[in-house]
């Protein structure tokens, strides 16, 4: 894929061709944000219509479905007889993410560690925190951000408000990008794993305090993460 010189993207990227069977224009908007929020397209590069369709073997049809699908998550931008590009990260924006994120997670915490978790979510979280250790010890930062991810949603489904694990998806998005650069330091890997863990164990014991003191330390990893990548990765946010 053609890029722009600040920040080239994989020029090898492939992906996988569209099922007839399924709507293809939900396949590709699917595989594109995968790409875009793994850092495989990287923020500032061009991304053609026309190479895009030729990947998935697709008409352009569901190729600009799946573009303005991306332009409305604020993924991809365009500009006029410029072309498509992938969006830079918005310090302004990731701010206000991690603002409305901690404020929901928060609320999680503090119910759960008030009201208790239920035994299903108590042995799934189990088993994560478990998984989050294995990941740990051979440096997979791939599963361990999956598995990451399961857990806060985990405890956001343990609540019983159905929409609380649906609003922590929409805006940890904005966040996702940040994270996968992020997760690329392994020593980071085990102070996130150690602070879920602490988190877990605090709820379990129905310690509120400890459990929103340990809350409160983990959201605020976010900010200092930030102010290190910002600096490490200025190409990739907005001037």
């Amino acid at each position: 894929m053609t890029t722009s010189a600040n920040s080239p993207a994989r020029t090898d990227l492939e992906f996988k061709r569209i099922d007839a069977s399924k709507p293809a224009g939900d396949q590709i908007f699917g595989s594109i944000k995968h790409a875009i929020l793994n850092m495989d397209l990287r923020p500032g590069c061009i991304v053609s219509e026309a190479e895009i369709a030729a990947k998935f073997g697709a008409s352009r049809t569901p190729v600009r479905e799946a573009f303005m699908r991306l332009r409305e998550a604020g993924l991809v931008v365009t500009y006029p007889s410029r072309g498509n590009f992938i969006s830079r990260l918005n310090k302004e924006k990731i701010l206000e993410a991690r603002y409305l994120r901690e404020a929901l997670e928060m609320a999680n915490i503090r119910r759960l560690a008030s009201g208790g978790l239920p035994s299903a979510s108590h042995d799934r979280l189990l088993q994560n925190l478990k998984a989050q250790e294995d990941a740990v010890a051979i440096g997979d930062a791939v599963v361990f951000g999956n598995l990451d991810d399961a857990f806060h949603l985990e405890l956001a489904e343990a609540t019983g408000f159905p929409r609380a694990a649906q609003v922590l998806e929409k805006e940890k998005m904005v966040l996702d990008r940040l994270r996968v650069l992020s997760l690329r330091d392994k020593n980071h890997l085990g102070f996130l794993k150690d602070e879920h863990a602490r988190i877990f164990e605090a709820i379990c014991a129905r310690d509120l305090t400890e459990a929103v003191r340990f809350g409160e330390l983990h959201f605020s990893s976010i900010l200092k993460v930030l102010a290190d990548l910002e600096i490490r990765h200025s190409d990739y946010f907005d001037d």
